[in-house]
């Protein structure tokens, strides 16, 4: 009778240890499951689910922007063939390419929040100024919130062609590393001549800094 208890409980034991192993192998396995399952990234939005075409007619009235170029001669930089933005004078769709074709175009890359490019941003509008129409200056705010853009532009008196590219398309494109202000000098046949990673504090320097450089 005791050696009859004994294989029997040998037995159970047997079976609870292969149940115990199954259970913790599904347990490690639902565990590891989400760390090699590929995560994205949320998705960056061009802008805010608040700046609707509404709440954005007073800030926009309040930069009094003028248009954003539109296409000219000519096909524009390749890299930036496709890329689609918004104007934020007016919210219209812009082909980036195409609105900067056949130009020579200083690109200022900003955000609102960012104080070098806020502080850059006049001397961004006084270089335009003396350079007169022989180069066109167009920044792109690089922020979701076009609604603090347009303000910002506003409170500094700042009235340039602005695109709002919240997703960074112009960019990457354009290979920018991800740092602001950085300025690009597009050549009119759509070359991109310099790429300048760095603030400015006058349009003097601007100039210096910009030169010719077969552009």
């Amino acid at each position: 009778m005791t050696a009859r208890l004994t294989s029997r409980t040998r037995w159970t034991v047997a079976v609870l240890a292969a149940v115990a192993t199954l259970i913790v192998a599904l347990i490690c396995q639902l565990r590891d499951s989400p760390s090699t399952a590929p995560q994205r990234a949320p998705a960056a939005r061009e802008h805010r689910d608040a700046d609707t075409a509404a709440a954005l007619a007073g800030p926009r009235q309040r930069a009094d922007l003028p248009p954003c170029p539109s296409g000219a001669t000519g096909a524009g930089p390749p890299a930036l063939r496709g890329v689609l933005v918004e104007c934020a004078a007016d919210g219209s769709a812009v082909d980036v390419a195409r609105a900067l074709a056949g130009r020579r175009v200083l690109l200022n890359l900003w955000a609102y929040w960012c104080a070098e490019c806020v502080a850059e941003l006049p001397a961004m509008a006084e270089y335009q100024r003396r350079a007169g129409p022989d180069v066109m200056v167009v920044t792109v705010h690089q922020d979701e919130n076009e609604t603090a853009a347009l303000l910002r532009l506003a409170d500094l008196g700042v009235r340039l062609p602005t695109l709002q590219d919240g997703r960074r398309r112009v960019a990457a494109a354009l290979r920018v590393a991800n740092v602001m202000p950085a300025t690009v000098l597009v050549r009119p046949d759509g070359s991109v001549a310099q790429t300048l990673p760095r603030a400015f504090a006058s349009a003097e320097e601007i100039a210096a800094a910009v030169g010719d450089k077969a552009w």
